[in-house]
């Protein structure tokens, strides 16, 4: 006879084990991410102090990082069409496994006693090639692991920003004890070893379907029926279409780029002076940067559970006012290091909730079908001004004196990410949230679009479209 609800407990069963497989995918690309970006932070230590120990110079040690993130950039830039055609799946797991090569090849090469400096040039940019298309594949299926978990889009992106912010915590801590007890090599090798693991996620943890080509997603046809997949540079030209006909994300991009460019100046050039000018030494640093980390990932752990119930515009430029400006206003006063390092700290914790919303808000308003190139487009511009933010710096303060490039640099980030928030353009920030996706049509240019009729039955609601009895967002342009 069988017990009076047991029936139920194995629905609640059976339920606990489908969510425990649906948020299988989400939590794969999420490990597959923290991987590999922590062994990348570890390889931003270990790969600088290599070659200032093996070179003496200090110049080459520039040289080197420069290799590495200039391909960086340039090459994300140029995949976003082919992560769209070939999947983002395929892309991440290929690319990881080259990065591993590469990093693998240093250690290797230089044990045989044949890794000249050349060389070493040529393995450090084949990984920051490598690593341009891998993080934006990564980034493309968080939106596809949300659905496939069921949750928020603030949440996955939450998720996700907590494990950069940990990954950018402990990968720093983790290189400076393998080299402080094994050396700068290990350190590489342990690069190596975190880029394949991640490729091993990837291929093992998603499920068979997910991170499809953007040609094999369900898209509605065009009035002329189905076309020719169209070539390489007519895919990046739809993405820079897209891009520039959205005003939001065209702002943000615009605004995160400046930032970016204040932040690079900031901490490679305008932090060490201070240290050092203030007597407070490269322990500082270290006590800084610890405590804006650790507070970040308590921002990044509070958006991921509440932060889709905020509102962003406000919780945005309310993290921008605490993680911006302070930072630059403290160092250009005689405060104490304990005033610092809680400055520091406050916006650490407002920093946790930018990226998160910024993933959200880009990832509604982008069809799938044009995510990878719009996304790499996008991230490109927003770094393109970080390789010259060190130049700058180190010119302005050669020039004007620490204080004063402070002052105005505080200046700046308050500009940018305050004031601009005046603009109507974020507004809309607010406006696709809970609304559905965008509709995974492709970019047709005004001229060849199909000539609507009109709707017998307007929907009541102009931002909303009927599609099929689903609801779904018409996307701003």
């Amino acid at each position: 006879m069988r017990k009076p609800g047991s029936s139920t407990r194995r629905a609640k069963d059976s339920d606990g084990i489908s969510g425990r497989r649906a948020s299988l995918p989400l939590v794969g690309v999420l490990a597959a991410m923290a991987v590999s970006l922590t062994g990348t932070r570890v390889s931003a230590i270990a790969l600088p102090w290599f070659v200032l120990v093996t070179t003496g110079s200090a110049t080459q040690t520039g040289v080197v990082a420069f290799c590495e993130m200039a391909p960086y950039v340039v090459v994300k830039a140029f995949t976003g069409p082919l992560v769209d055609r070939a999947g983002p799946r395929t892309i991440s797991w290929t690319t990881d496994l080259i990065s591993a090569a590469a990093a693998l090849a240093v250690p290797l090469l230089h044990a045989a006693d044949r890794l000249s400096f050349p060389l070493l040039l040529v393995l450090v940019a084949l990984i920051g090639a490598a690593r341009g298309p891998g993080d934006l594949a990564k980034d493309v299926m968080v939106p596809e692991a949300a659905d496939h978990a069921r949750v928020p889009l603030e949440r996955a992106t939450g998720f996700a920003g907590v494990t950069e912010r940990l990954a950018s915590t402990l990968g720093p801590a983790a290189g400076g004890a393998l080299i402080a007890f094994l050396g700068p090599l290990s350190g590489l090798t342990v690069n190596a070893a975190c880029f394949t693991l991640g490729s091993v996620i990837i291929g093992l943890a998603l499920p068979r379907g997910m991170g499809r080509p953007a040609q094999q997603l369900p898209s509605p046809q065009d009035a002329t029926g189905p076309s020719a997949e169209p070539g390489y540079w007519r895919r990046f030209g739809q993405g820079f279409t897209f891009l520039r006909s959205e005003p939001l994300l065209l702002t943000i991009v615009v605004m995160v780029m400046v930032t970016n460019f204040l932040d690079a100046a900031f901490s490679a050039v305008l932090l060490p002076v201070w240290a050092k000018e203030s007597g407070h030494g490269p322990s500082a640093i270290g006590l800084c940067a610890a405590a804006g980390g650790l507070a970040a990932i308590g921002g990044s752990l509070i958006a991921a559970g509440v932060a889709h119930r905020m509102r962003r515009r406000v919780v945005f430029f309310a993290g921008f006012l605490l993680a911006g400006a302070p930072r630059w206003l403290i160092l250009a006063s005689p405060a104490p290091v304990w005033a610092v390092v809680t400055v520091f700290a406050v916006g650490g914790f407002g920093a946790g909730f930018l990226n998160p919303i910024l993933a959200a808000v880009s990832y509604e308003r982008v069809p799938r079908r044009l995510l990878g190139r719009v996304k790499a487009l996008s991230g490109a511009l927003s770094w393109s001004g970080m390789p010259l933010g060190g130049l700058a710096a180190g010119a302005a303060v050669a020039s004007a004196g620490l204080a004063p490039v402070l002052l105005v640099g505080g200046a700046l980030y308050f500009l940018t990410t305050n004031l601009t928030g005046l603009r109507p353009e974020w507004r809309e920030m607010d406006r696709l949230r809970g609304k559905g996706r965008p509709a995974d049509d492709p970019v047709v240019p005004p001229s060849t679009k199909p000539r609507q009729e009109p709707d017998p039955d307007p929907d009541p609601d102009p931002d909303l479209e009927s599609d099929g009895g689903v609801r779904q967002a018409r996307s701003v342009r």
